[in-house]
């Protein structure tokens, strides 16, 4: 079954992203993958398991993690909560 996996991976230049090509390139059961240089951003999509594609990404030395959707938005309670605070004070 194709699956479609998100990871921000740590990348500072076109050495990076190649390094990540070419781990991907060997991996197996890979279908197409993106390499977004400036936003910091690999989607692969094929017949893989996220933890797979996270480890075998990880070898290249970046930093490597799941992409989380949007995390941003479910901080939006934050400023109203600081703003009560010096309300408060």
């Amino acid at each position: 079954m194709a699956e479609t996996v998100v990871l921000r991976v740590g990348m500072s230049c076109q050495g990076c992203v190649g390094a990540v090509k070419r781990v991907l390139g060997k991996m197996e059961g890979v279908e197409s993958f993106d390499v977004d240089l400036k936003e910091q951003k690999v989607t692969v999509k094929g017949n893989v398991t996220p933890d797979a594609v996270l480890q075998t990404v990880s070898k290249t030395g970046k930093k490597t993690s799941f992409w989380e959707a949007e995390p941003e938005t479910k901080e939006t309670p934050l400023p109203a909560a600081a703003a009560a605070s010096t309300a408060a004070a």
